[in-house]
């Protein structure tokens, strides 16, 4: 598929490297961040930006999460590690026992859920780490309608399938990276072999088959979680609802969710190439976000904080040259952006980077 935005974003791209070992660990930090936090977010975690960047960057943990929703992000970015391990040894192929290993550290062990049925019944059934599922799943679509993915019995011979294609068509090489790691993703959601993790499974192995092309990894935005579906779903109308059929989906058949990914990639590649090549005080990058401040006081007061996390509204006054009611206004706007956030010993952590 060619796509004139990407072909001009991946130019772009091409045309400032190599990168600098600083600009390389900024957009690895940003990335670890990003990527963590939203590909779980999607699904439910509670951790918020600052949580994650606190948790992963720098070993702490901060506010009222749920344990579990820490261990799970601390999880997530080794199986990140891992998949970016796996992808630079791309002489090797892809393996169903990479797959399970990338799930079984995802989910680290099997665990039980607890469900209530009507009439005031329990049921429970386990989860299992890095194995297959052994009961079915479906999902209720925004529209109400229940969707099946592949049954038990089937998934075992659907995945193998899979990533015999997958292995195939990467060495005739007649379709793009973006291409097959596309195909891949939606025959993988549409065969769903684990009880649970396979979206954030999917993403991780999205990722790897562009790293294993030498393109930059991308994040799905949770904020943009509702688009991402809808091409989905526009792809399975036009597939229909066989998870055999969804399986082997051809790429036109899948055309929306192409379009949708293709665009994505774009996006994030112009990010990454303003993130490196843009220098100025009042730009700053939050989630994917480009953030640009229209005084330079809110560029002055967030620099100061990284300086002096436990500045005081009369320091900021003094260095910045503002009122106080105005320093508390800036502040207060930050905050609720979630560009900043007070500890209770009274610091200030600044979670949005800068530009310089």
């Amino acid at each position: 598929m060619k796509n004139k935005r990407l072909q001009t974003a991946l130019e772009k791209w091409q045309a400032i490297q190599p990168l600098s070992q600083n600009d390389l660990n900024r957009l690895s930090r940003r990335f670890t961040v990003d990527f963590n936090y939203n590909s779980n977010h999607i699904e439910g975690n509670t951790l918020t930006y600052g949580q994650t960047e606190l948790l992963l960057l720098f070993g702490k943990v901060a506010g009222t999460a749920d344990f579990h929703d820490y261990e799970e992000m601390k999880a997530s970015d080794v199986g990140l590690k891992m998949m970016i391990a796996e992808a630079t040894e791309n002489q090797h192929p892809l393996t169903q026992g990479f797959i399970r290993t990338l799930h079984q550290t995802l989910l680290r062990e099997d665990y039980t859920v607890y469900k209530n049925l009507p009439g005031g019944m329990q049921t429970s059934y386990t989860i299992h780490a890095g194995q297959y599922k052994t009961r079915p799943n479906s999902v209720i679509t925004r529209y109400g309608d229940r969707f099946e993915y592949a049954s038990p019995d089937e998934t075992p011979s659907l995945m193998t399938d899979l990533v015999d294609w997958y292995n195939q068509a990467e060495a005739e090489g007649k379709l793009s990276p973006v291409e097959l790691a596309t195909i891949f993703h939606y025959r993988y959601i549409r065969i769903h072999p684990f009880e649970d993790g396979n979206g954030r499974i999917a993403r991780l192995l999205f990722n790897y088959i562009l790293s294993r092309h030498g393109y930059p990894m991308i994040v799905v935005r949770s904020r943009l979680k509702k688009d991402y579906l809808e091409a989905l779903h526009q792809a399975d109308l036009i597939v229909g609802p066989v998870p055999y059929d969804g399986a082997h989906a051809s790429l036109k058949s899948i055309h929306p969710f192409l379009k949708h990914m293709v665009n994505l990639i774009a996006q994030e590649l112009e990010n990454d190439v303003m993130f490196v090549t843009e220098k100025d005080e009042n730009i700053w990058w939050y989630d994917g976000e480009r953030i640009v401040f229209r005084t330079p006081s809110y560029a002055n007061i967030l620099r100061e904080l990284q300086i002096e996390p436990k500045a005081t509204y009369a320091y900021l006054q003094e260095v910045v040259g503002i009122n106080r009611s105005a320093i508390q206004k800036m502040l207060q706007r930050l905050q609720e952006r979630n560009f900043i956030e007070k500890d209770a010993d009274g610091s200030w952590r600044v979670f949005i980077t800068p530009s310089i």
